[in-house]
C-alpha cells in the first residue's frame, strides 16, 4: 500500500492542478522543478564549508559545489562522494539537490562534491556522461588541494544521476585510472528500453509517469540506437565484474523499480558486493522530500550510514 504521506502529496498536487512535466518546455520544467523542490525539501542544514568550484571538462568548465561536514577539521583529508543530481538528464541543478548533499555530508562525515553536468535537449547523450567523468577525474586529481582523500572516493546519484554514477563506475574500471571505492545508486535508470514490468504497473499516478519518462528520454537520447549502449543503459553492459561495492535503493511505486532491482542482481551475479533496499510504499523522487515524507529522512540516513561504513573504517 502506498504510504499515506505519499498519497497525501499526490492528492495535493492533483488538487492544485500541478502540470505534468511532459506538458512543459524544458525551461519551464526546470523552473517548476526548482519551485516544487523548495516546497517539499527540509531547510538546508548548516555545514562546515560550502565552496563553489569549476572543473575542466571536454567542452568548457563544469560547475561543482563542495560540502565539508560539520565537526571535521579543515586539515583532515576527508573521504568524498561525487554526486550527480537527478532530473531525467533535462532538469535539476546544484540548488535542487543542495539540501540532500548537505544531509549526506553531515550524516556520513564525508565531503560531498556535487556536479552540474550539461543536460538535454541542448546537450544530448553522451554530453552528461563526458562531463561527470571529467568532473570526477578532476576531483581525484585535485583531491589533496581540496582536503579530500583520493583513495576514498565514491560516486552516487539519484534517478538520472544514479544512471550516471553506474556508468562512471564501469568506465573507471575499464580505464584503470580512476579508482572508485563505492557507488550509491538511488532509484537509478539502468535500461533505456523501458520494458520492465514496473513501467506498466507504476506508469501512471505516482508522480513520475510513463509520459514523463518518454519526455526525458527523447530530450536526452537523439538516436534510439543509443538505448543499447551501456553508457546509456548500464544494465546492458555484459561485463559487470570488478566493480566497486554498491547500495541500490528503489521505491515500490516507481516505474524504475524493476530495472534498479535487476541492476543490483546483475552486480551480485557478476561477483560484486551489492546491497538492495526497496522502500516499498514510496514514489520516485522521495529521498529529497523530507519536509513531507518521513521515510525520506530514513533513506538519507541509510545512505549516509553505508557511506560511513565503507569509507570511514571503524577505529579498533
Amino acid at each position: 500500500m502506498l504510504h499515506p504521506q505519499a498519497r497525501a502529496l499526490l492528492d495535493f498536487m492533483e488538487q492544485r492542478g500541478i502540470p505534468p512535466t511532459h506538458t512543459l518546455s524544458p525551461a519551464d520544467a526546470r523552473a517548476f522543478y526548482r519551485e516544487r523542490r523548495s516546497a517539499t525539501q527540509p531547510e538546508p542544514g548548516e555545514v562546515a564549508e560550502v565552496r563553489e568550484l569549476a572543473a575542466t571538462g571536454p567542452h568548457g568548465t563544469i560547475p561543482l559545489r563542495l560540502y565539508r561536514p560539520l565537526g571535521t577539521s579543515r586539515a583532515a583529508l576527508l573521504p568524498v562522494l561525487v554526486y550527480y543530481h537527478g532530473g531525467g538528464w533535462v532538469i535539476g541543478d546544484l540548488d535542487t539537490h543542495d539540501t540532500l548533499c548537505r544531509e549526506l555530508a553531515n550524516l556520513s562525515g564525508c565531503a560531498v562534491v556535487a556536479v552540474d553536468y550539461r543536460m538535454g535537449p541542448e546537450h544530448r547523450f553522451p554530453a552528461a556522461v563526458d562531463d561527470v567523468l571529467a568532473a570526477t577525474r578532476w576531483v581525484r586529481k585535485e583531491a589533496g588541494a581540496l582536503g579530500l582523500d583520493a583513495t576514498r572516493l565514491a560516486v552516487g546519484g539519484d534517478s538520472a544521476g544514479g544512471n550516471l554514477a553506474a556508468v562512471v563506475a564501469i568506465a573507471a574500471r575499464d580505464a584503470g585510472d580512476l579508482p572508485i571505492a563505492f557507488q550509491l545508486l538511488i532509484y537509478p535508470a539502468t535500461d533505456m528500453r523501458r520494458g520492465h514490468a514496473s513501467h506498466t504497473t507504476n506508469g501512471q499516478g505516482y508522480l513520475l509517469t510513463s509520459d514523463s519518462i518518454t519526455y526525458f528520454h527523447d530530450h536526452y537520447i537523439a538516436d534510439p540506437k543509443h538505448d543499447l549502449e551501456w553508457r546509456a543503459s548500464p544494465l546492458l553492459q555484459d561485463k559487470l565484474a570488478g566493480l566497486p561495492p554498491a547500495l541500490v535503493l528503489t521505491a515500490g511505486y516507481d516505474p524504475l523499480r524493476d530495472e534498479g532491482l535487476d541492476y543490483a542482481r546483475a552486480l551480485t551475479a557478476a561477483g560484486n558486493r551489492a546491497s538492495y533496499v526497496c522502500f516499498e510504499r514510496q514514489i520516485h523522487g522521495f529521498i529529497t522530500m523530507g519536509r513531507v515524507l518521513d521515510e525520506a529522512n530514513t533513506a538519507v540516513a541509510l545512505c549516509a550510514a553505508e557511506l560511513r561504513r565503507v569509507l570511514i573504517p571503524a577505529r579498533r
